[in-house]
């Protein structure tokens, strides 16, 4: 027989008892869970946005302590600087040295004993000009030479002495090409010894077989040192007599 529950409705009590206030309070608790997570999210983004905040002002104070610390340095940098810049000016001119004193040592050497020299004048670079050069030099052939190079005027035996000394003048160690600005003997009926006793850039023909002589001796292959190197005068002196001869040479 099936069994009827004879208590009434209202007054029973376990999964028997009826709903007595419907939906409201599920609708209630998911309300209060909602906010529950909304606050919780709120909290979250509050607590993200003063960590980024305290994170600004922490990169803020290294930026300053860094930009400060750069201050403080500065110096340091501009005397690294200023000391590679240096380094490169000394490299640069003991690259670009040139040894003049090897190449005087070497004219001297290879000079005849019947050529004479009243004017010699050395260069470092053809920017340098000719300025020490004698009156009677012409800068024609030194302004197409770049590097260093030989200005040199002086008197010979004759024009075959002349070319002789040109050849003897290659022999020189980084000599590239050697250049006669002019070669002539005395004008016929100028009378001998027009030129005796002549000074610096003088005429030094003093008997009518003797030829002046203006020479460009080039050093092409060697660099082209800087523009604070300038020029290397030497004293000229006239020729003491017909049969000697003089050398001047620089250091």
């Amino acid at each position: 027989m099936r069994p009827v529950n004879l208590i009434p409705p209202d007054q029973r009590q376990g999964s028997h008892s009826p709903l007595r206030t419907g939906p409201l309070p599920y609708l209630v608790l998911g309300a209060l869970v909602a906010l529950l997570a909304g606050v919780a999210l709120l909290v979250t983004t509050g607590n993200q946005i003063s960590e980024r905040k305290d994170e600004i002002t922490s990169l803020k104070q290294q930026n300053a302590a860094a930009q400060q610390r750069a201050q403080e340095l500065m110096p340091y940098v501009q005397f690294a600087e200023t000391h590679r810049a240096r380094m490169e000016t000394v490299s640069s001119l003991a690259d670009s040295r040139f040894d003049w004193e090897r190449v005087m040592g070497e004219l001297s050497k290879i000079r005849p004993s019947n050529v004479w020299l009243t004017s010699l004048n050395a260069t470092a670079s053809g920017a340098s000009g000719s300025a020490g050069s004698s009156e009677g030099s012409s800068s024609g052939l030194r302004g197409s030479i770049a590097g260093p190079a030989l200005e040199m005027s002086g008197c010979t035996t004759g024009q075959d002495q002349v070319a002789g000394f040109v050849t003897a003048l290659k022999q020189i160690d980084g000599v590239t090409r050697v250049g006669v600005e002019s070669s002539s003997l005395a004008a016929k009926g100028s009378g001998e010894g027009g030129g005796e006793g002549g000074g610096s850039g003088g005429d030094c023909r003093t008997r009518s077989f003797i030829a002046q002589f203006e020479i460009v001796v080039a050093f092409d292959a060697a660099p082209v040192p800087l523009p604070s190197e300038g020029t290397t005068e030497v004293a000229t002196e006239a020729p003491p007599a017909e049969s000697e001869s003089t050398t001047e040479s620089t250091s």
